[in-house]
């Protein structure tokens, strides 16, 4: 049995989970329906993005809604680039979207993801498949165009970073209807010579149909049945080919491979400045994720025990006023005691002494007496005031048989046109809360 001493908290859980899923889960495309829009006066924006089965929360920040050329709405279908997160302050699954735009598909398109949703499906893209990629590579072989700017690229930034490494090259085309064969052809050569510790498949940026080579069948199983390490630099870092998926590393650019595969001298720099970055990173979320909390907080109720902890705070600070008050009328009587001794004169000391000190018994019993006053006073106001706060309290509602009723995003509902068949809402009664889902709207009609 586990021992329940090393329990974690609910902070700790969330934002281990949070942690978990940032790390682990690169930038992914998701394609939805846009409903439940919200733009909140921090400029952010918030939504969920469904299909006809499930749905997610999203979260769309400031800097990256300038970056968006178009005005999203609820209804829109879109494609979102984002980070699969967690919201720690409520334990919500959520994505935050980097960039979006809306969708469309077109016959290459279509084709494109029939492929991929075929080919996903008998394991070509699962990572059990894919080979790790050498630590200081022997030799480097090259597929791709002789005269492309990609070969230029990648032996430029070889030749900068650790020129000693043996490079081969395969040339073939990159692009037309004979491409595809040529690639998948050159990988089943490299892999006959077996003289390259790692493969670099790749061309520069391009549209869809230039790109349509990596893309194709024959070349997603080339890839998949090399021996050797294959890395694909295929256009820009927002292209994406079948060829990406089954290789065993993707690039985004074809120097990014190289960049990749060769060691750098200067690591040591390189890792202060990652960490810096990371730090950056980091800053920058646990920012967006206090402001998407502010977000959260400025719409729930005020609780009235605010109110009465305040009440507490002002009674406490007039009590020790009271008690200041006391201690100096004591220290000038003591005083005023003093001036009279000094006074004294014909008077026997011994009578003027008794009678001051029956006046300072006199005094102390009607100080005592003011003290009890004062007291009773504060304490008569403070429970009137908890008697009005609890007069008003929304708790008080609740225990004569009333509700209140949230939407998704903790807001009050108070008309019917607020809420739509399908919503999911928060009813909070006296006791507890109830999840409830709308079945049937029906108003109420003018009398």
């Amino acid at each position: 049995m586990e021992n329940p001493s090393v329990a974690l908290t609910v902070s700790q859980l969330n934002r281990r989970a949070r942690q978990l899923l940032e790390t682990h889960l690169p930038l992914v495309w998701v394609e939805g329906e846009i409903s439940n829009l919200s733009r909140p006066a921090s400029g952010h924006l918030y939504f969920t993005l469904k299909d006809e089965q499930a749905q997610v929360r999203c979260a769309m920040f400031r800097n990256r809604i300038a970056l968006t050329t178009f005005r999203p709405e609820n209804g829109d279908h879109v494609l979102a680039r984002c980070r699969v997160s967690l919201y720690e302050g409520r334990g919500d699954f959520q994505l935050i979207v980097e960039h979006l735009e809306q969708a469309g598909y077109g016959a290459l398109q279509r084709q494109f993801d029939a492929l991929k949703n075929r080919l996903a499906a008998e394991g070509l893209f699962s990572d059990t498949h894919k080979l790790p990629l050498p630590t200081l590579p022997a030799r480097i072989g090259i597929i791709s165009s002789p005269t492309g700017a990609a070969l230029h690229d990648i032996l430029s930034v070889l030749a900068r970073r650790f020129p000693s490494i043996p490079v081969r090259i395969y040339p073939t085309v990159v692009q037309g209807k004979e491409a595809a064969a040529q690639i998948a052809d050159a990988i089943a050569l490299a892999n006959e010579d077996n003289q390259c510790d790692v493969l670099i498949v790749g061309r520069g940026g391009g549209s869809l149909e230039d790109l349509w080579p990596f893309n194709e069948e024959i070349v997603a199983r080339a890839i998949y049945s090399s021996h050797i390490p294959i890395v694909s630099a295929v256009g820009h870092e927002v292209d994406f080919t079948i060829a990406d998926f089954v290789a065993d590393y993707r690039a985004p650019t074809p120097s990014a491979a190289a960049e990749v595969l060769s060691p750098d001298g200067t690591k040591l720099i390189n890792l202060f400045r990652d960490m810096e970055k990371l730090l950056l990173r980091t800053i920058t979320r646990h920012l967006q994720s206090i402001s998407q909390r502010t977000d959260s907080l400025g719409k729930r109720l005020r609780h009235p025990g605010e109110q009465l902890r305040h009440q507490q705070r002002r009674l406490t600070y007039l009590s020790e006023r009271l008690q200041q008050q006391v201690v100096l009328a004591t220290g000038q009587r003591q005083m005023l005691l003093q001036h009279v001794e000094k006074r004294l004169g014909a008077v026997h000391p011994g009578i003027e002494l008794r009678r001051q000190q029956q006046r300072q018994s006199n005094l102390s019993a009607r100080l005592l007496r003011a003290i009890s006053n004062q007291f009773e006073q504060k304490r008569h106001r403070w429970k009137n005031s908890l008697q009005l706060l609890n007069a008003v309290s929304p708790l008080n509602t609740l225990e004569r048989g009333y509700a209140i009723v949230l939407n998704e995003r903790q807001q009050i509902l108070r008309h019917v046109s607020d809420a739509s068949p399908g919503d999911l809402i928060t009813a909070r009664l006296m006791d507890g809360t109830l999840q409830c889902t709308i079945e049937k709207i029906t108003p109420e009609r003018s009398k």
